[in-house]
């Protein structure tokens, strides 16, 4: 499921190519992207690089700042906290329309995108279950029926990769979203939309006992403010 757009010579565009290495954590919120030393990474030359940042920074995964180049964004935790609110909304009403709404062949997609969590959780690979898990939840939001709302939440879910990858090394916490997810198919699969809704804006939601471990591993990727802003 790690899959990349492909340019006109079947290679990852620049774009997608640095997007990945910023939700796998290649580069860390606060980073600085040098456009020559990405040029020479992805061998190409810097005109390409340059439109790729602009349309990374419109996608809110980088900021450009003026005389200083191009950061990978770093929010704070409030923001970081709002986000996670709004993005559990997005989702919590996702699963209630795809609760009423999903088709068999995309309920067939959802099983299959969850056996694959339940075999990522198995072999301890924390890395797989993240392409599973972002399938899962694609699904439903394709499932919803609401174009606008699964835009939304795919905007929402783009800005919010580099930090879904990280909660997921919370100990314990791929456990817990496995059976979570249960939660969510099984309310779904009854077109329980009440249940389904709940269900997902708990899993969505960053809480509880959870919420200081993430606080925890978010520490060491802290970086010091850009000077100027």
């Amino acid at each position: 499921m790690n899959v990349l757009l492909k340019g006109k010579q079947g290679k990852p565009s620049v774009r997608d190519a640095i997007e990945q290495d910023i939700v796998t954590g290649f580069y860390s919120p606060g980073d600085r992207l040098d456009e020559a030393g990405l040029a020479a990474r992805h061998q190409v030359s810097r005109t390409p690089v340059r439109e790729a940042l602009i349309q990374l920074s419109t996608m809110g995964l980088i900021r450009m700042v003026p005389n200083r180049g191009a950061f990978v964004t770093q929010l704070t935790i409030t923001e970081l906290v709002e986000m996670f609110e709004v993005m559990g909304e997005l989702e919590a009403m996702c699963a209630r329309l795809a609760a009423r709404r999903i088709r068999p062949e995309q309920l067939k997609l959802l099983e299959e995108a969850q056996a694959a969590c339940a075999t990522a959780q198995q072999a301890g690979n924390s890395d797989d279950y993240y392409y599973a898990n972002a399938e899962f939840h694609r699904v439903i939001y394709e499932a919803s029926g609401n174009g606008f709302l699964a835009e939304n939440a795919h905007a929402l879910q783009r800005r919010l990769k580099p930090y879904r990858r990280l909660q997921l090394r919370v100990p314990g916490r791929v456990n817990s979203s496995l059976s979570e997810h249960d939660e969510v198919l099984a309310a779904i699969r009854d077109r329980d939309d009440a249940r389904a809704r709940d269900a997902m804006r708990n899993h969505v939601v960053i809480q509880g006992e959870y919420f200081s471990d993430f606080l925890a591993l978010m520490r060491p990727v802290e970086r010091q403010l850009i000077p100027g802003e």
